[in-house]
């Protein structure tokens, strides 16, 4: 039987390739850092990492490897079990309180990714009578968590207030019993901050509760590094925050749902991906902790972030680059081409900056990009180097 799904298989992917979108996966053989050494043609070298999420520098930082040690030393490497049978320890608990108090929610429920938190999320709280309202360009673990759920679909244009008030009313007038709006924070593939305040106040006119996953803004945006809703004032209104632990907060793994009290208790009751996938590793439990100690004092890891990610944006503006407009460290260099953005990645890897060409699926067709993402952990020097390897790149591509 194999025999015949092999050749289709083969022919699938021959066409991915072809059309330029495939995505090869190079090997890093260093920690995470602002430089790493990359496998590239059998040949390691040191580049400049300009593609993590990496955002406070904190992958590498040496007191959260310490305590990463430390953690396995007491702890032990994993619990072989759930969390409702042995899979909880004195840790776990730790964590999802000190995460509570630090995004300002009543409680909080790990899971092993935010991947999974998004997916235990809609089938939980939304049956057959309730609607779910969601941004067209949110990420790929809410539409597969929406998917999950028996409650009504409703999609609104990217931040398009007008649009999400139309969905809105057609989803009270066809009678919904729970109304949820869900947006990306940040938009991972743009940059593009959701209007949280504006939400919020159509979430009041219709009776609406408000979901919103921070994964690329908890740590870093925000006066105190809490994210969009500390950013827009609005920590106070959202009901549901999901996030990771895998990017700014120390970048390993692992996710988060916080949220009204009510709503974790039923999730620590009814959520598939919780009470079937394994405990969290209690190492990275113990890490995100001092992540967390390392926050309270990261104001400078922040500015630095903030000033590297507007060198950048400058300089490539005024080498005459397309970069979507915006202030956060997701910085998209637009290519369209998706051929062309793959070769360019290619080009800026020999002159030692790794970046990564995105492309269809992953962003529209005709929209391929370079989505170039700055970290605190990055030199000014960094910085310029990597503008002056993108100016060599477009010059050896359009020669």
């Amino acid at each position: 039987m194999f025999d015949s799904v092999r050749d289709d298989l083969r022919a699938t992917l021959e066409e991915i390739r072809a059309a330029g979108l495939h995505k090869p996966e190079r090997v890093i053989d260093t920690p995470q850092s602002a430089t790493v050494n990359v496998s590239a043609g059998g040949r390691p070298g040191e580049v400049l990492n300009f593609c993590a999420n990496n955002y406070l520098g904190l992958a590498d930082h040496p007191e959260v490897v310490a305590a990463a040690h430390a953690a396995l030393d007491r702890w032990g490497y994993g619990m072989a079990s759930v969390r409702f049978i042995c899979g909880t320890q004195e840790v776990h608990k730790e964590l999802e309180a000190r995460l509570s108090a630090f995004l300002g929610q009543e409680d909080t429920v790990l899971y092993s990714s935010c991947f999974d938190a998004n997916g235990g999320v809609f089938e939980t709280l939304l049956g057959e009578q309730d609607a779910v309202i969601s941004d067209a360009l949110n990420h790929a673990s809410i539409i597969d968590g929406i998917r999950l759920s028996k409650a009504r679909r409703f999609r609104y244009a990217n931040r398009d207030m007008a649009d999400l008030e139309r969905q809105l009313k057609e989803a009270s007038d066809g009678g919904a019993r729970r109304k949820l709006i869900v947006t990306d924070g940040v938009f991972s593939m743009d940059g593009y901050l959701a209007p949280l305040s504006e939400i919020c106040d159509l979430a009041d006119r219709y009776d609406a509760m408000v979901m919103v996953d921070d994964s690329h803004a908890v740590g870093f945006v925000g006066p105190g590094g809490r994210g969009t809703p500390e950013l827009h004032g609005v920590m106070d209104r959202v009901d549901i925050i999901t996030g990771t632990l895998g990017k700014a907060l120390g970048g390993a793994s692992g996710g988060y749902v916080a949220a009204r009290a009510e709503i974790v208790a039923l999730l620590r009751q009814r959520s598939r991906p919780y009470l079937f996938s394994n405990t969290l590793a209690p190492v990275i439990a113990a890490a995100s902790l001092k992540v967390l100690d390392l926050l309270e004092s990261a104001n400078d890891l922040r500015q630095k972030l903030a000033d590297n990610t507007a060198l950048f944006r400058r300089r490539m503006t005024e080498e005459g680059f397309d970069v979507l407009p915006g202030e956060h460290a997701i910085a998209p260099v637009m290519i369209g081409d998706a051929a062309k953005a793959g070769r360019m990645a290619e080009l800026l890897l020999e002159r030692g900056v790794y970046v990564i060409g995105f492309s269809y699926p992953v962003v529209p067709q005709g929209q391929a990009r370079i989505r170039v993402q700055l970290s605190a952990a990055h030199s000014t020097d960094d910085v310029d180097r990597a503008v002056d390897a993108f100016v060599a790149a477009r010059a050896e591509l359009e020669s």
